[in-house]
């Protein structure tokens, strides 16, 4: 019997297939960017582009917007609705990945939604944290627009130009990438300051 995570990526690839798929595309990546669910925008992100390369940028286009208008609801969700949204993540056992949000923000403020998109910590809990600590909704926006955005046209690059393989290599480097971005992140607090 398969465990609950392959079969919902089996779920998910069976829909990234079918013609009306970027609808369901832009519907996970609303989703995910503020509920819990385990399976990132990624995995169907990167199956349709490889069947349509051509398309690759729109999909990441409808990614990243879909990711963003979550991630808005995510942010009010934790600015007027956070005793709710704890006894969620305590439900699913996401407190760890919220004490190490909580933790990120202590330290870097806002600034940390610029690299959210490439942490092991699922965005959906940076989005509820940046609402519970009252973070610029403008400012948020932004952030998460070039987090998110960046993120989903480097998986649509990746899977137009390098297909498969491409896939591979992203897979395989997203911490690097990740690592490679909160470097750059370091550099600039250190000649700003």
């Amino acid at each position: 019997m398969k465990s609950f995570f392959a079969s919902s990526l089996d779920y998910v690839l069976k829909q990234a297939a079918k013609p009306l798929a970027v609808y369901f595309l832009f519907f996970w990546s609303f989703i995910e960017a503020w509920f819990i669910i385990p399976i990132p925008p990624d995995v169907i992100l990167a199956p349709m582009t490889l069947a349509r390369p051509n398309k690759a940028f729109l999909y990441a286009n409808v990614t990243t917007i879909a990711s963003v208008i979550g991630g808005c609801l995510g942010f009010f969700i934790g600015l007027f609705a956070i005793d709710y949204a704890m006894g969620l993540m305590h439900t699913f056992n996401l407190m760890g990945y919220y004490n190490q949000a909580v933790e990120l923000f202590s330290t870097w403020g806002s600034a940390i939604i610029l690299i959210a998109g490439f942490t092991l910590i699922p965005f959906k809990v940076f989005t509820v944290m940046a609402g519970a600590m009252k973070m610029n909704f403008f400012v948020f926006v932004i952030a998460a627009t070039i987090s998110r955005g960046a993120r989903f046209y480097l998986v649509a690059y990746a899977a137009k130009i390098g297909g498969e393989k491409g896939m591979d290599a992203i897979v395989r480097n997203i911490d690097k990438i990740g690592y490679f971005i909160i470097a750059l992140f370091f550099l600039y607090l250190l000649f700003k300051s």
